[in-house]
Order: C-alpha cells, then sequence, then structure tokens
C-alpha cells in the first residue's frame, strides 16, 4: 500500500493533511489535478490504478451526495425537523402536523397508526435536492427513525447503512435516555453527526446548558456553531458565529432566510461562544491546535474545513439551533449537512471476501466497481415485498441479474424505484452510494447482493434480544392469516420474535416492549381483521452460573453392534459483565491437544452445549453469559460418533451448572419520568415501591426530570398508575439496560413456581 501525505500551500483553505490510498503510481498520482486531490479520500485498485480514468461527473455526484438519519429521544421534533426539510427543498407543496389534526398528518408518517398516536413507529427514506449558497445542488437521502425505544431495530438498520445524521435534541429536556442509546447505536458504526438543538421556543429552553450535556453525557467535544436571538416566547433567529451574520426566518412558512447584521447586545456572547469553538476545535485538530498555540486567530474558511475534517473522524460535533414548528434555524442545518458530513466516498465500508477467507475488502464507491448492495429493511407492499437496498458499490439496473451472496440464487431485478415516504419513483439505474428499493426480490434482512463476478459478504447489524413475551391467540377460529401476518412481521422486524411454547401449545410473541407488541395486535386487526387475544407479558428471564465448575462426563450406551462413547473433560465460567444494553453471548472453546477427542466431534460437543442453553434447569428459560472450556477426553474407534460426543457435551453441562450456583436474571430498565414539579414526591414514591433504584433527578423552573433503574417485572402498568399520579401530565419512557439476578427471596419463588407448573403437567 502506498500512502501519501500532502499538504498544499497553493490551496489555502484545504490545506489539511489528507490521505491518498492504495496503490496509485507516481505517474497515474502526478496526472491527476491537486486540487481534486486535497480534502478528499480515494480508492483504487491495483489493476485498476492504472488503466481507469475516474470520470469527473462521478466524483460531482459523489461530492454532492449525502445519505443522513435524523435520530432522537422520542418527542424531540424529528418528523417536524424532516417536514420542514421536505418542504424548503420543494419535495412537498405544504406542511402538515405530525398527529394529523388536519386529517392529512405528517409527510413520513404514512401508517394510520403513526398519525393517531403521534409517533414514528417505522422509519421511512425519502430524498431531495438542496441548493448549498453558490456551490449548487446537492443530493440527500434521509432516513426519518422512531424515537421510541420499543422500535429501536429501525435506527440500528438506518445507521448500519447510512454515511451521517442529524441528533435532534430538546431545548428543555436535553439528553435524555433514548439520546444516550442513539449515541451508542452511531459509535457502534462510525456515523458522524451534527447535533440540532429543536424547540427553543419552549418555554425552560436553554441551549448552553444541553451541549453541557453533550459534552458530559454523551462525552464528545461540541461547540455552538450558532447561537439563538432570544428564547421561549421571545426566540426570533439565530446568530451564526461562522458566517457572523443574523440569520432569519421570514414568509408564511419560514422560507425566506434574511442575514441581517447582528444585534448589538449580542455581539459579546458571540465573541465568547466563537472563542469556545475554536477552543474546542483546538481540543481535536491539529491545525486549528497550532493556530491557537501561536495566537493566530482562524479565519471562518479555516474553522469551517476544520469542523468538517473533526466531524467525519467521529471527534467533534457542530451544533445548530432552531425551533422546526415555528419553521425557524432549518435551511442552516441543510448547509451543514452539505458542509460538514460525508459523501460516499469520504466514507470506509468494508465487505467480506468469501471466495478469500472472509478477508475484509475495501468497497469502492464508483459506479463502474462490481455492484454490492445491502438489503437493510424489508416491508411488505401492495405489490409484494419491498426490499431496501443501500448500493456500495457499481450501478444497479432495471432488468439485471444479481446474486444473493447468502443462497448464491441469481435473480432478475424487475423493478427498481426510489422512495418517498409511502410513494415510490421507478428509475431505471441507481449509482453507488444511493438507497433504494426493489420488488419481487426474495431475501431476509442484512443480505448482500453482487452482481456475480465477486462473492462479497457485508457485517450484519447488532440486533438486541427481546425483553418481553405475551401469549397470542386469534379470537374466533384460526385462519390462513394469523400465521401469515406473524410471519410477515418476522420477516421485517428482527426483534420481533414468534414461537410455540413446546408445553402449552401457546402461541408466543416477543419483542422489545409492552408498545411494540400492542403495536403489532393492532396492525393484525387492521391489515389483517384479526382480533387477537393475549396473555398476561412474560418477562424475559435469563439463568446464568456465579461460579466456575468442572465436569468429567462419559456417555456410554451398548444396544448390541455398535455403541455409544464419547467422553468429555473441561470446566464452565460466567462470562464478564458485557457493555451497557447488551447481553454477553455463550462462549464455546476447545483446548483439546493430542488428538484424544478427534477434531472432527469438538463441533458436536459444542452443538451439545448449545442445546443445553435452550432451556435452563431453574424455571425453563435459556442460559446466557457462560464459557464452555473443553479441556480433555477420550473417544472410541468404533462406539464414538457426532452423536454420542453431542449427548455428553450436554450431559456434561448440565451436570456441571448446577455445580456452578447457578441464578437467575431478570432485566432491568433504564426508566425516564418528566412531570410537573408539584408531582414529584408522589413520582419519586411510586418509583420507589417498585423497587427502583433512583439514579439522578434534574429540577428544572416548572418540570423536574427522574432518570431511575427498574426491573421490567416491576414495570408493568405503570403507565396508568403514572397517568392517574400526576392529573394526565407525566410521560416517561424506558429502555432495556442490562439483566441482573433477581433477589433470592423472588429466585425461590419462581422455581417454587416453576416446578409446581411441571408437577401439574406430569399428573
Amino acid at each position: 500500500m502506498t500512502i501519501l501525505r500532502i499538504r498544499s500551500k497553493a490551496v489555502a483553505p484545504l490545506s489539511n493533511a489528507i490521505f491518498i490510498t492504495k496503490h496509485f503510481s507516481q505517474q497515474r498520482l502526478a496526472s491527476l489535478p491537486l486540487r481534486s486531490l486535497i480534502g478528499r479520500r480515494w480508492y483504487a485498485t491495483e489493476s485498476t490504478a492504472t488503466g481507469m480514468q475516474i470520470d469527473p461527473a462521478e466524483l460531482k455526484r459523489l461530492e454532492r451526495l449525502r445519505n443522513i438519519g435524523i435520530s432522537a429521544h422520542i418527542d424531540s421534533g424529528k418528523t417536524t425537523l424532516t417536514e420542514r426539510v421536505l418542504y424548503y427543498t420543494g419535495r412537498i407543496k405544504a406542511i402538515h402536523e405530525v398527529r394529523g389534526k388536519d386529517g392529512e398528518g405528517a409527510k413520513m408518517d404514512s401508517m394510520d397508526l403513526e398519525r393517531e398516536r403521534g409517533i414514528t413507529i417505522q422509519s421511512a427514506a425519502t430524498y431531495c435536492k438542496w441548493k448549498w449558497g453558490d456551490k449548487g445542488d446537492y443530493n440527500i437521502n434521509i432516513i426519518d427513525t422512531p424515537g421510541h425505544v420499543d422500535f429501536t431495530i429501525e435506527v440500528e438498520r438506518a445507521l448500519r447503512v447510512l454515511d451521517a445524521a442529524i441528533l435532534v435534541l430538546c431545548g428543555v429536556s436535553g439528553v435524555q435516555s433514548q439520546t444516550i442509546t442513539v449515541d451508542r447505536q452511531m459509535r457502534r458504526y462510525n456515523v458522524p453527526r451534527i447535533s440540532f438543538i429543536n424547540k427553543l421556543d419552549r418555554v425552560g429552553a436553554n441551549p448552553f446548558h444541553v451541549i453541557d450535556q453533550l459534552r458530559q453525557k454523551l462525552r464528545i467535544a461540541a461547540a455552538p456553531v450558532q447561537i439563538p436571538i432570544g428564547t421561549e416566547h421571545d426566540f426570533e433567529g439565530v446568530v451564526d458565529l461562522l458566517k457572523w451574520k443574523a440569520i432569519y426566518n421570514e414568509g408564511n412558512r419560514g422560507e425566506t432566510v434574511v442575514e441581517k447584521d447582528i444585534p448589538e447586545h449580542l455581539i459579546p456572547l458571540a465573541t465568547e461562544k466563537r472563542q469556545e469553538l475554536v477552543e474546542s476545535l483546538a481540543d481535536v485538530d491539529e491545525e486549528i491546535a497550532e493556530l491557537f498555540l501561536a495566537e493566530e486567530k482562524p479565519t471562518s474558511e479555516q474553522l469551517m474545513v476544520a469542523i468538517r475534517r473533526a466531524t467525519i473522524a467521529n471527534k467533534f460535533t457542530p451544533v445548530f439551533m432552531g425551533s422546526a414548528v415555528k419553521n425557524a434555524g432549518v435551511q442552516c442545518v441543510l448547509d451543514g449537512v452539505c458542509a460538514y458530513l460525508p459523501n460516499p466516498s469520504e466514507v470506509s465500508n468494508t465487505a467480506l471476501d468469501i471466495r478469500n477467507n472472509e478477508v475484509p475488502v475495501d468497497l469502492l464507491p464508483y459506479s463502474k466497481s462490481p455492484f454490492v448492495g445491502l438489503a437493510f429493511k424489508l416491508e411488505e407492499g401492495k405489490y409484494g415485498q419491498l426490499t431496501y437496498v443501500r448500493v456500495y458499490q457499481g450501478t444497479l439496473k432495471r432488468g439485471s441479474f444479481i446474486v444473493n451472496t447468502r443462497t448464491t440464487k441469481r435473480v432478475k431485478v424487475p423493478r427498481l424505484v426510489r422512495m418517498h415516504s409511502n410513494e415510490m419513483e421507478d428509475v431505471d439505474e441507481v449509482g453507488s452510494g444511493e438507497i433504494c428499493a426493489l420488488f419481487g426480490i426474495e431475501c431476509a434482512s442484512g443480505d448482500t447482493f453482487t452482481d456475480g463476478s465477486i462473492a462479497y459478504a457485508m457485517t450484519s447489524m447488532f440486533v438486541p434480544e427481546p425483553v418481553i413475551s405475551l401469549s397470542i391467540a386469534p379470537k374466533t377460529k384460526e385462519s390462513a392469516n394469523f400465521s401469515k401476518a406473524l410471519n410477515r412481521f418476522q420477516r421485517e422486524d428482527p426483534t420481533f420474535r414468534v414461537s410455540i411454547d413446546s408445553e402449552s401449545k401457546e402461541t408466543i410473541i416477543s419483542g422489545m416492549g409492552e408498545l411494540h407488541l400492542d403495536i403489532y395486535v393492532e396492525r393484525m386487526r387492521r391489515e389483517y381483521n384479526i382480533d387477537c387475544v393475549t396473555g398476561k407479558p412474560q418477562v424475559a428471564f435469563r439463568e446464568t452460573i456465579t461460579k466456575p465448575a468442572k465436569f468429567e462426563y462419559t456417555h456410554k450406551k451398548q444396544t448390541g453392534g455398535a455403541g455409544q462413547y464419547g467422553k468429555v473433560v473441561g470446566r464452565i465460567e460466567p462470562l464478564p459483565k458485557p457493555a451497557e444494553g447488551e447481553e454477553p453471548l455463550p462462549d464455546f472453546e476447545s483446548r483439546v491437544v493430542g488428538g484424544n477427542i478427534p477434531a472432527q466431534y469438538i463441533p458436536a460437543v459444542e452443538k451439545g452445549f448449545r442445546d443445553g442453553l435452550d432451556k435452563g434447569t431453574l424455571i425453563g428459560h435459556p442460559m446466557t453469559g457462560i464459557r464452555y472450556i473443553l479441556e480433555d477426553g477420550t473417544h472410541h474407534p468404533v462406539d464414538s460418533s457426532e452423536l454420542a460426543f453431542r449427548l455428553a457435551g450436554f450431559y456434561a453441562f448440565r451436570e456441571a451448572f448446577e455445580k456452578a450456583r447457578p441464578t437467575i436474571l431478570e432485566p432491568v430498565m433504564n426508566v425516564q419520568v418528566t412531570s410537573p414539579i408539584e408531582f414529584q414526591g408522589a413520582v419519586i414514591g411510586s418509583l420507589n415501591k417498585r423497587k427502583g433504584t433512583i439514579l439522578d433527578t434534574e429540577i428544572h423552573e416548572d418540570y423536574f426530570i427522574v432518570n431511575a433503574d427498574v426491573t421490567l417485572n416491576n414495570m408493568f402498568g405503570y403507565a396508568s398508575e403514572l397517568r392517574g399520579a400526576t392529573e394526565g401530565k407525566g410521560e416517561f419512557t424506558m429502555e432495556y439496560k442490562t439483566h441482573l439476578p433477581v433477589t433470592s427471596d423472588l429466585q425461590t419463588e419462581l422455581v417454587a413456581e416453576y416446578r409446581k407448573k411441571k408437577a401439574g403437567e406430569k399428573s
């Protein structure tokens, strides 16, 4: 690999250090204009470095392309912001409000349930064009994601395929529980973000307090690139600290952006905050640090380039301000998307080469490269399954043939569309870096497609485990639609699971929360005309061990002729505590040497261990957080088989589990309650009654926010209790945090209940 570090004094605004990667010959490199190298990361394979001319039109298309998501805590104004973005970019002709009070509803909330409840349930994709100053039109693909934790998979898969995001924060509430979850998801996929503090027209808005929370709670360098002109009822516009202008929105819907001189009384604050911006950038950017140490003032152009550089490197987030519902500050956010967020060629995407031992391969975001695309979302449409695809390299054309890497099936692309919420626009082809949708393709969420000349697979997204279950059955005689609906929802949503209880023969649905399952039950009634009855919610308990235990087990069976023989020796031990919001996955490790257990039988021992994990011995729930270490064993030249070692592995695990001080784990939820200040005592009292642990309380002028950890088992029915205790004025959000051991008395109670149930079934 050839890596060159280029600094240009000829192009002053773009004099930052640049990396040109991968095998460009000196002659080939010299033939490219210097300006086109500055500020950009280039990729080329050795075979194409001398033969492939970089098409200027392709470079211009990529440079003017952005793939962004809009993410935030529930009720921070994501969909309201997206509605204004679509209006100002000319994609819609009128602005409608989220709850659909005018009978229309926001464009991106196309489901009736979304408009009735005023929440986003499914992520929705659209695209638009924005003219950024005198720099021309930029194409922006947008995915508006849900804020409620129950639909976190929608955020997860959107961030998996996007290049950047807008993090929306409420100017009053600031960083909330789901904001922290979204931040964790952005970090998981290395997604740069700009931040937008919304709702500055609300009573109690304090954008600088929110910026402090960004720094402290999310631990990311953040600084304002704007300050507000007034707050609450006096909010009028913003001051741009880089342009050094006051910006106002005029017209019926704020469509006219007017720049004026900064009001005199705001100049001291603007000067202070611009200096704060410089100091924050000096901490994360070498060039600004050099100027800062030399006591030189950076120009606005130098600051813009540094902000872009630090943002793309995920070291910094510039903070914009406004009020989407008051049509203020939205155009500045669009300018920020074009100015500071990366285009597809500036983001590193890798795939695994299946034909070459799954070696990681950089994907080249050029249309002439072999096609690679990822199916990241499935949706049942009126014309069949709709498959959302992110094109990472190459071109996808209508009528072309593509190959599913997982199944190796070759399929034809009968119809290719761009999505605009629930509307579609047919297109003939889609270039690299774009997001589109296909009809008539059978696949699963997470499948990789190629043109067949290569066999690449993209890494899959993180899918959280369900935390709550319900039994479900149709009220009337079961119809084919019942199974059809459940199968469809499972295909669309990886966090929605369906199983049959082996003892009661009931159908069990599992998901991320009560609202999650409630929405699917309601969709079955509306979309499939099936009324269902549901059982009492069941918590997703887990079983684990608290100390290591050794095993030495021999499985021996003689029935005449060849028998069964397998001996395994080793130990099990608890795994370390995982990161917050994740569950420790069981682990198998073989340390067998000398061939005492032939290599072909070791996978069978692992299968036996995994069989044992399905159903614990305490209360019949899955086991987790256990490492199985196989150290030794013996085999028989005639009687040993895969089945024998699988059974030996299974029974050895069960035997050791009983000796390893087993315990039951229950899901613990992070609960955040917001309520008027006069109900503080009642709210904290109700959380204490549910055995919650109060973590943090924020007191504001007329309301307060309390954060607590409460077990999911103690949270059922809390919504009604909170409404009653706060006269309907309190609201809460809840998200999965971790699994922790239950109390000894609850464990005794759960084990006794399980044994009683088992005894009743036998009799």
